[in-house]
């Protein structure tokens, strides 16, 4: 076999069989396919496609491109989590910690922050001390322990997939519906996860900015899941605005505690419990409607259970817990303005992207992987769509360590926010929701 001839064969249309495409990511993994041809053969795929067995081959060979984690002999039943990014996005911060006081496993490795979208990873590390680089050996006692992990992934886990997102990210093939499902499965796959709750963004600050593109997206990702033994369930939700009021890493972590204490911002507590309730439904045998999961997450969130899971968790990972019990330790910037509304009216949108954008000038962002962030800046919005107000009303807070970003900052959020005289209709939270019986 050449690589050569597969990528004329994706190139022309025609079926890669899948011997072919174990060949191909088993090249990629070792160094075998030098970057230039399996370069080529994502832009084959983002061009042309791949069937659903094409999908699904792809999906298993990256899975087992390294070590596949079984959790088994730790927890009988394992779920997680997967978001595909967006602005404000600190639910993970929550739903881990939550769905462990219900008494759900949870390992959930996550990634960092790329271009407007925030990544967990960076929101814990606000947090001193904490550890995000787990082994294999420490996920799984630690799972055994306290019931949740929430770390990185490890080197050994879905190698492939590592190598060819970095390919993805610089020869515009992000996009791809096959390579975006591949790479999001094959690592819960290879992170011992039973089953996945996905929450897919659909609007302006999203991966997907279009309605049909996410339920499309959504649709392929739970049919998928279920041919390769994972259970799942999909939101869309929205991403036309921030999710919450808070954007950058320390002040998103702050918000986040804030939920765990029974406050927070309406649409945030929300979208957390909606998520929970999906991931209790999922467990074996657990027979729950959603109303009834979203009342016993509900419960063990105004209880005070979820905060003492996150104390736990914080700990267990090395982190100091002085500093989430009182939140003025973590990283906090030199320099906060608070921004007023230049006019009445209702807002009638908020450019979510645009918001983002303006946090990684800030440097709370990053725009290659090798960045370092700073964990103090950020945007806290005090109006969402459909809000009503007044000139001179508090409409955003800038929180900055250098002047000039501050101003640059100040400006480019209040042209990304848009007024309207009349009334606006507040923004859905969902759009829609998809399972393996549809």
């Amino acid at each position: 076999m050449r690589a050569v001839d597969l990528i004329a064969k994706t190139r022309d249309g025609r079926e890669l069989t899948t011997e072919e495409i174990e060949f191909l990511i088993r090249g990629v993994t070792r160094g075998d396919i030098p970057d230039y041809q399996a370069a080529a053969w994502l832009m084959a795929v983002y061009l042309r496609g791949l069937s659903t067995r094409e999908t699904r081959d792809l999906t298993l060979a990256m899975a087992h491109s390294g070590d596949v984690l079984s959790l088994k002999d730790v927890v009988p039943f394992a779920v997680d989590k997967h978001s595909t990014g967006g602005v404000g996005d600190k639910v993970s911060l929550v739903v881990v910690p939550l769905a462990a006081a219900c008494g759900l496993p949870v390992a959930k490795m996550s990634g960092r922050g790329l271009g407007f979208t925030g990544g967990t990873l960076d929101k814990l590390e606000s947090i001193p001390g904490y550890r995000t680089d787990l082994s294999e050996t420490e996920i799984k006692r630690q799972l055994a322990q306290i019931g949740m992990v929430l770390t990185g992934p490890t080197g050994e886990l879905a190698p492939a997939d590592s190598k060819l997102y970095a390919l993805r990210d610089v020869t515009a093939t992000v996009g791809s519906l096959p390579l975006i499902v591949s790479s999001i499965l094959s690592k819960k796959i290879a992170g011992g996860a039973d089953a996945v709750v996905l929450d897919v963004k659909a609007g302006q600050g999203a991966l997907m900015q279009t309605l049909p593109e996410a339920e499309t997206l959504a649709r392929t990702l739970v049919s998928l899941a279920g041919e390769v033994g994972l259970r799942a369930v999909a939101w869309v939700s929205d991403m036309n605005q921030p999710l919450g009021r808070a954007i950058g890493n320390a002040l998103e972590v702050v918000e986040a505690i804030e939920a765990l204490h029974g406050r927070g911002p309406h649409d945030f507590r929300e979208h957390c419990l909606t998520v929970v309730a999906e991931a209790l439904a999922l467990a074996p045998g657990a027979n729950l409607g959603l109303e009834e999961g979203r009342e016993i997450a509900r419960q063990a969130l105004d209880s005070g259970e979820a905060w003492a899971k996150f104390r736990t968790l914080v700990a267990a990972q090395g982190g100091d817990v002085r500093a989430v019990d009182e939140p003025t330790r973590l990283p906090r910037a030199e320099l906060v303005e608070q921004v007023s509304a230049p006019r009445s009216g209702t807002i009638s949108a908020i450019q979510a992207a645009e918001l983002g954008l303006a946090v990684v000038a800030l440097g709370g962002g990053r725009e290659r992987k090798d960045q370092p962030v700073d964990h103090a800046v950020g945007l806290v919005v005090h109006a969402k769509v459909g809000d009503r107000v007044e000139q001179g009303q508090p409409l955003f807070t800038v929180h900055a360590n250098e002047p000039g970003k501050l101003s640059a900052a100040r400006e480019r959020v209040l042209a990304a926010i848009a007024f309207s005289d009349g009334r606006v209709e507040p923004l859905p939270l969902f759009y829609g929701r998809f399972t393996q019986e549809d």
